[in-house]
């Protein structure tokens, strides 16, 4: 099999310029770089990932460290860091656990602490755990997604900002008593990013004159879960609210069923915004702050990316746009009052 040389040689450059050229690695003019592809595409070289690690000290190999696969947010993230590192040519381990369990603490004591990665990336990691203290004594480059960092680089939406917006939305509205429905139902686990919602909730509920009327549902963050706290919170009509912030759209979207279920009619009798916009979010109609996810997971990776190639440069908080779209599950709370412009109405 043919080596870095024998391709320097075709294409007529020093094997040091064959090897930024393949790895991306420095700099290397386009013709060159297009040169060097075409001379290891004829001789069928195949880089050696453990050679490159010798020569460079690196191992190629990105760690990326996340606690389930299994929700809309996490896929997404983790697609769209996957996109970013091919194109830049690292390889990707990935650790997920639940937090809690022993495979996680595991995967922090021993998996995590024996492997050589140029970079970690961690997504969705939890201040109580300190789990992000713990990343940051390995010593590699680290880029952490969402709400929760310690000073290094990271990507998030402003979930305070989220959940501000989507009760000045409904207040605007005419709504007063607006309930923000979902978080952990103990309250000790109730996710960073999920706290962060409610306080903005609860600072646009003060803003506007209404801190008498703040509520918070607790449920677990699922669908069902939303459908169970809903149909609790809708049953009597006495305590009723007007309209509900959820904390995302499964919850918002468990709601809107369990609504409908009891005969009321969304948005004539109760008015509902999520937060998220995953894609059945559209087949509700629902009204949410729409946030990628994707696009998360691959600004993750490019700052991670530079993190290792400039060790020395400034530390990054990047917040993804959080966009709020109105569809047809808010309206005014007195029908015979205007609705809000629309013009601010998206798909």
């Amino acid at each position: 099999m043919a080596g870095i040389a024998e391709v320097a040689m075709r294409a007529g450059v020093s094997p040091a310029t064959a090897s930024r050229a393949l790895t991306g690695r420095g700099y290397v003019a386009a013709d060159t770089r297009t040169r060097v592809e075409a001379a290891a595409a004829e001789l069928g070289y195949v880089a050696s990932s453990s050679a490159s690690s010798l020569v460079t000290g690196r191992t190629n190999t990105i760690g990326v460290v996340m606690p389930a696969l299994n929700r809309w947010f996490f896929a997404e993230v983790l697609e769209g860091i996957q996109e970013s590192l091919l194109e830049h040519r690292y390889d990707l381990a990935l650790y997920g656990g639940t937090a809690g369990a022993k495979a996680r603490q595991d995967m922090f004591g021993y998996f995590l602490a024996r492997k050589r990665f140029d970079g970690i990336i961690a997504v969705g990691i939890e201040p109580s755990a300190h789990e992000l203290e713990r990343i940051a004594a390995f010593d590699r480059p680290m880029v952490s997604v969402g709400g929760y960092d310690i000073g290094t680089d990271a990507v998030s939406i402003d979930d305070e900002s989220a959940g501000h917006i989507a009760t000045d939305h409904l207040i605007g509205l005419g709504h007063r008593d607006i309930v923000f429905l979902g978080g952990d139902p103990d309250g000790r686990r109730t996710s960073f990013g999920d706290a962060r919602r409610l306080a903005g909730y609860e600072t646009a509920m003060r803003s506007g004159g209404l801190e008498a009327s703040v509520r918070h549902v607790r449920s677990p963050v699922a669908m069902p879960a939303g459908y169970a706290a809903g149909s609790d919170l809708l049953a009597d009509r006495r305590t009723r609210p007007s309209a509900i912030v959820a904390v995302c759209d499964d919850v918002a979207i468990g709601a809107i069923i369990a609504a409908r279920r009891l005969g009321l009619r969304v948005p004539s009798d109760l008015s509902v915004v999520g937060i998220d916009d995953p894609a059945n979010a559209a087949m509700f109609a629902l009204t949410t702050l729409r946030q990628n996810p994707r696009e998360q997971g691959r600004t993750a990776a490019q700052l991670l990316v530079r993190r290792i190639e400039e060790p020395d440069a400034a530390v990054r908080r990047v917040r993804e746009p959080s966009p709020l779209i109105v569809r047809s599950t808010t309206a005014a709370r007195d029908a015979a009052s205007p609705i809000v412009a629309d013009a601010a109405r998206a798909e």
